[in-house]
């Protein structure tokens, strides 16, 4: 059983957190082979293999139907949130933003697979075994990263902004960030820490991606956890037992996007349920996980008006 998270603890991409990198990379390997109209990943597929988790692997490669192990709506958010992190970030280095930060890249492959623009530089932040994990299996695979990929191997609970910095991050240059699939998963003064320092390593111009989950009703979150608990059964009936519940920080916490607002960061906002529509994918039903309120922000940092 997945021990419940605590300061200090650590993991690869196959235990823990770091076993969710591996979960996402799965689920945009089956969205990639069912439909690349909005997603197009080809590394997820080798990446989830060179990790080497049976039930994922076979998941990923399609020889296992996802059925009720990979519900459909995972599948749909992969595709919707995917999407929306590719637009983010073309559209920020097509309008003249040279400085990409993907915190918390796990298995992102975007430094391999999108069409950066000349002179763009795409920083990953993530755990060191992480990256050079990344980086070995890429290598073995053939692949060229599309952009000038530089590293910071270091966990973000250390001081990550030293480690950007020494692979060659200029703070007086605007600069895109995406802490994408991340927040839920730091205690909430560790959220509030991390948009702190992306705020304060951005100049003016600066552009921020990440998702902001309402605070809680009564009963919401007792029902998000029943939700995560009977997923893993399932799971765990193919000898994968993830105990998804147990991985995340539940209670309230400051929302993302009114707190980068007060930070200075103007903002736009659209909920996963309003992606779904707009990308012509089947409303969510059951909505047990809380998805449909999720909202992915995106906006832009002007340090005169903070």
């Amino acid at each position: 059983m997945t021990p419940t998270r605590y300061d200090g603890d650590t993991w690869d991409l196959a235990s823990s957190v770091g076993a969710t990198a591996t979960m996402a990379a799965m689920t945009r390997a089956i969205a990639t082979r069912a439909d690349r109209s909005l997603i197009d990943d080809p590394f997820a597929e080798p990446l989830v293999r060179a990790v080497g988790i049976d039930l994922l692997t076979r998941l990923a490669t399609g020889e296992l139907p996802p059925e009720d192990l990979v519900e459909q709506v995972a599948i749909d958010g992969a595709k919707v949130r995917t999407k929306f992190y590719d637009e983010f970030f073309l559209d920020a280095t097509n309008s003249g933003i040279t400085q990409v930060v993907i915190l918390a890249s796990g298995l992102d492959s975007r430094a391999y697979r999108l069409p950066w623009p000349t002179g763009t530089v795409v920083y990953e932040v993530d755990q060191p075994q992480v990256i050079e994990f990344k980086t070995r299996a890429l290598a073995e695979l053939g692949a060229v990263p599309t952009a000038d990929r530089r590293v910071a191997a270091v966990d973000l609970r250390e001081d990550w902004p030293t480690a950007l910095r020494t692979a060659g991050f200029d703070p007086a240059r605007p600069s895109a960030w995406s802490a994408e699939g991340l927040l839920g998963y730091l205690p909430p003064e560790a959220q509030d820490r991390l948009l702190d320092t992306i705020t304060e390593l951005s100049a003016s111009g600066s552009r921020v991606a990440t998702e902001s989950r309402p605070n809680p009703r009564p009963g919401d979150e007792d029902k998000t956890k029943e939700g995560l608990h009977r997923i893993s059964e399932r799971w765990r009936a193919h000898g994968f037992d993830p105990d998804m519940a147990r991985l995340r920080y539940f209670g309230e916490r400051n929302e993302a996007a009114p707190y980068l607002t007060d930070h200075g960061w103007a903002l736009n906002a659209i909920s996963t349920r309003d992606l779904f529509a707009a990308n012509d994918l089947p409303p969510l039903k059951n909505d047990d996980l809380r998805m449909g309120g999720l909202l992915y922000v995106s906006g832009t940092l002007d340090k005169a008006t903070k």
